[in-house]
């Protein structure tokens, strides 16, 4: 427990600075929100001028854009890019920090096996995430209740607002297999971003093909709004799919970090 309050500790900053940036990054979008459906008319005739493969790719769905929640859905495609970040940020650093740091050896004389030390950091990484998720579910309630032309569905919102902590998971869960995978990451930050804008623009691509299958070649796509609004639910198949993506990626961290050998300073 002292390694899993340590690790809690250690996020708070980055905790605080992540949950205040997504909330920002929904205030931003959403404060637009009044002026585009009081003009809805004009935008619409404008956003029909930009090619379909373009309006996918960036997650415009004039069919749903000009209500409050499915403007915020066109919201979520930058914050879901955001919320990866930090998660990805998280799941890399959990265990490359020791050897970056030069640690590893003093944590691994402690009387604690790896197994534990592994489920310590990642769930302080997952409490961390949950902290974020509820203070910006709240906070985009809130927001989305100040901008509204109309009323809107509160449990829809969260349906869609939960999206973010879902895919938050499955790079949690990546970043941790890379972070045993690979030797000695230098930069957690430049692996993150890099890793996290390649599923981005790789889910760009998809939703231009068209094609339903390229959808589970990133994590970004597991969740669509448009079917989120129309059913009041998740796609099944992509649900199966991101849960087994974070159990195998945790269960090849454990194995690939208890058969390691970690160097000492």
């Amino acid at each position: 427990m002292n390694i899993f309050f340590h690790e809690l500790k250690a996020y708070r900053k980055s905790t605080i600075i992540w949950t205040v940036s997504l909330i920002l990054v929904t205030l931003l979008f959403m404060s637009m929100f009044p002026a585009f459906a009081r003009d809805a008319e004009e935008f619409k005739k404008l956003l029909e001028g930009y090619p379909e493969g373009v309006r996918k790719a960036i997650g415009l769905n004039l069919e749903n854009l000009f209500s409050i929640l499915g403007f915020y859905c066109y919201a979520l495609s930058f914050i879901t890019l955001c919320g990866a970040i930090q998660a990805m940020n998280l799941g890399t650093s959990i265990v490359s920090k020791e050897v970056r740091e030069k640690t590893a050896d003093f944590l691994l004389t402690k009387p604690v096996t790896r197994t534990t030390i592994v489920t310590s950091k990642l769930l302080a990484a997952f409490s961390s995430l949950v902290i974020t998720n509820i203070v910006y579910i709240a906070a985009a309630a809130i927001i989305a209740s100040q901008v509204k032309t109309e009323d809107f569905s509160l449990k829809l919102l969260i349906l869609l607002s939960l999206t973010v902590f879902f895919i938050q998971l499955i790079f949690l869960a990546l970043g941790i297999i890379l972070s045993v995978v690979v030797p000695k990451i230098k930069s957690v930050l430049t692996v993150s971003l890099s890793t996290v804008f390649a599923f981005y623009f790789l889910g760009m691509l998809s939703a231009t093909s068209g094609e339903e299958g390229k959808r589970y070649l990133s994590p970004f796509k597991y969740f669509d709004t448009a079917y989120i609004l129309k059913h009041s639910a998740y796609e099944t198949s992509f649900m199966i799919t991101g849960l087994i993506v974070i159990v195998v990626a945790i269960c090849a961290s454990y194995f690939v970090y208890t058969k390691k050998d970690i160097h000492a300073v």
